[in-house]
């Protein structure tokens, strides 16, 4: 079965812990059966002229908007618990959900996710780049780019268009196909610091 969430955000600066809007784009058989949006109120109201020139996003838009904190427990459980992650140019997107996490102190979840970009170069190599816009017009997908849930949605097509052009049905067999290993959310790093806060809760008696 073709099942994954597409995931996709914008931030208010290029610090990644700045998001000010989140989409999610549930995929079950193939099919997009699910969407989720907010606005988000970042930790700090601090906006680069450059990224609101990328995403429209003004910090009026997003002042009486829940924070990430707010939204994560429906986030995570109407959405991605269980569920393999894509998003295109994953490592951005993937460092955005683990800075915020870390921000409000919140457990990184156990998911496993992997990227378009990624697919999309070893599916389609001859394309002039991989860039979503560019795949969106390869694949005739009509989005506004930089609205995370047109953004989402069509990296959603990307990976399903990918199943098709390799001939499978579902992420497991298509990353098979194109020799791509899923990647772990948290890293070992985060893993040895939480083995090493475990053991210290331990050794704390008093």
């Amino acid at each position: 079965m073709l099942n994954f969430v597409a995931i996709d955000f914008e931030t208010a600066n290029k610090l990644p812990n700045s998001a000010c809007s989140l989409a999610v784009v549930t995929v079950e058989d193939g099919e997009i059966t699910k969407r989720g949006y907010s606005l988000i109120k970042p930790p700090t109201m601090q906006f680069d002229p450059e990224c609101i020139d990328i995403h429209g996003i003004l910090p009026k838009d997003v002042a009486d908007k829940p924070t990430f904190d707010k939204l994560w427990p429906a986030i995570y459980e109407n959405h991605l618990k269980d569920k393999l992650i894509i998003a295109h140019n994953a490592k951005f997107d993937i460092g955005v959900m683990r800075a915020m996490l870390d921000e409000y102190g919140l457990e990184w979840p156990e998911l496993d996710y992997t990227c378009t970009v990624k697919i999309s170069r070893r599916v389609w190599p001859d394309l002039e780049n991989h860039k979503l816009n560019t795949l969106a017009a390869f694949l005739g997908v009509n989005f506004k780019h930089h609205y995370a849930l047109d953004d989402a949605e069509t990296c959603a097509k990307v990976a399903v268009a990918a199943a098709k052009e390799r001939g499978v049905d579902s992420m497991e067999a298509l990353l098979h196909a194109i020799k791509l290993e899923r990647e772990s959310f948290v890293t070992e790093e985060k893993r040895a610091q939480q083995r090493a806060k475990d053991v210290g809760e331990q050794m704390s008696f008093f």
